[in-house]
């Protein structure tokens, strides 16, 4: 029973450890970003030894992979499954929108320093391929039904994804001074104008 206890407990204790660890890298990530992220940081930062870090995580890709899944349950992106009720496409993209952008306001900083990131790490965006997908998915249903009958057309699908993008809010909102719903007017009126064959320039 003891040894049972022990065991128990040290199984615990590295769960606490690893948990630690993960959290420091993300503080870390979001206040000097990936590039500024040593190892002697992250275990600074945790309490622990160098050599605790790389046995919990023997290399970057699991360290990150760790991280990002400890961030994406942390910060859940929107849910788009209510949206798909919306029938009329224009009003189920102002919908949302509105709960991308909120999303992307609350985020924001974590999202400039992955974008940074991305940059300069590759193995950083194949760890984010599941995030890169959940964000196609909602593309997809905030598309549909812009055009009547047959396929959505790749412009109209670009737009949207462009649309929805953290650097198309940031740009909008943060550089060129729009409110959120500014932003998501000037996008659905995009949409609109697009699809519309009486809107000029079509």
């Amino acid at each position: 029973m003891a040894r049972s206890y022990q065991l128990k407990r040290r199984a615990e204790r590295q769960a606490e450890t690893r948990q630690r660890i993960v959290e420091a890298t993300v503080a870390l990530h979001e206040s000097v970003g990936g590039a500024g992220t040593t190892i002697s940081a992250i275990a600074e930062r945790a309490g622990v030894e160098r050599l605790t870090v790389y046995r919990h995580f023997p290399d970057e890709r699991a360290l990150l992979t760790a991280c990002t899944q400890h961030y994406w349950t942390q910060h859940p992106p929107p849910d788009p499954t209510p949206w798909v009720e919306i029938c009329e496409p224009a009003s189920r993209l102002t919908t949302g929108l509105a709960a991308i952008y909120a999303y992307h306001r609350d985020t924001e900083q974590m999202s400039l320093r992955a974008f940074q990131g991305i940059l300069d790490q590759p193995l950083l965006r194949e760890v984010l391929t599941p995030q890169f997908a959940y964000w196609s998915g909602v593309r997809e249903v905030l598309s549909a039904g812009w055009v009547s009958g047959g396929e959505v057309p790749h412009q109209v699908q670009a737009a949207i994804g462009h649309a929805m993008a953290f650097l198309t809010w940031y740009s909008l909102v943060r550089e060129q001074g729009l409110t959120d719903a500014e932003a998501i007017a000037l996008m659905v009126g995009m949409l609109r104008c697009r699809t519309d064959p009486a809107c000029p320039g079509e």
